[in-house]
């Protein structure tokens, strides 16, 4: 588990002890963390289970164990070669991810099977689904946009969530990604056609909520999803950890739509 301090990471730490047929391998936070040394279980509130912190991911990632990352883009790259030299499967839940970030999860795929995906929990990934049939059905007298609000602590914006929406939806309607919107300010002028609108909104201890807008001129469809805590995602990841280690998965890049319809 790299990330293993973290929320999400200490979520993964309880989902995984929790799950029939799965442990805690190793659990990896950044240099210099106050908690290196603590037992990962007592850090996840699930007691003492034998897994200190420790910061050198090299140290705990072995063949055949899988590499699950929700921790910051800058360590993924490494992380990422690491797994694939040793031949070991991931699951990257880590958002913020720009083009080197991308780049390394398509090299890992090439000798590995890899999960990568913004949201891990099974709902989004079902809206995933429903935003792409919704904007292929209603058609081009529909204007889409996405207003997703995350609690103030969030880094990043928008959502890796709300930024996958979008593909989908220009994807869906055959618009180019250079029509996805992610601020407006001033006399900018008409909506253009091919527009996908993306805001952002942050605020108190919001988990996470995504709503999908299709705007036509005599009525509205919204797609929302709301996550009413964190655990959902933990649980989605696990789920990815069994399915991109099962016998026989070739390398690969997968999303959770793979996973869940497998």
């Amino acid at each position: 588990m790299l990330g293993a301090a973290g929320r999400m990471g200490r979520l993964c730490v309880r989902a995984a002890v929790q799950s029939a047929g799965m442990s805690v391998a190793g659990a990896v936070t950044r240099e210099g963390d106050p908690r290196v040394g603590e037992d990962s279980g007592e850090l996840a509130g699930i007691g003492f289970i034998g897994v200190p912190i420790v910061t050198d991911l090299g140290e705990v990632l072995t063949p055949g164990r899988v590499l699950v990352d929700f921790s910051v883009p800058a360590v993924l790259p490494a992380a990422l070669r690491l797994a694939a030299e040793r031949r070991c499967p991931a699951v990257i839940g880590t958002t913020g991810l720009k083009a080197p970030e991308r780049a390394a999860i398509e090299s890992a795929g090439e000798a590995v099977p890899v999960v990568a995906a913004p949201n891990m929990a099974v709902g989004v990934n079902v809206v995933f689904n429903l935003i792409a049939r919704a904007a292929r059905s209603l058609g081009p007298g529909f204007d889409m946009e996405i207003v997703e609000l995350h609690h103030r602590r969030k880094k990043d914006a928008p959502s890796g969530t709300a930024e996958r929406m979008a593909e989908i939806l220009a994807e869906a309607r055959g618009l180019s990604h250079d029509g996805i919107v992610r601020a407006r300010e001033g006399l900018i002028g008409p909506r253009g056609d091919g527009e996908i609108g993306v805001a952002a909104l942050r605020g108190g201890e919001v988990v996470g909520e995504h709503t999908v807008l299709f705007i036509g001129s005599t009525e509205r469809v919204e797609i929302i999803h709301r996550a009413g805590n964190r655990d959902s995602f933990a649980e989605g990841a696990m789920r990815a950890a069994r399915w991109v280690s099962a016998p026989g998965r070739r390398p690969g890049v997968y999303s959770m739509q793979d996973v869940l319809e497998t």
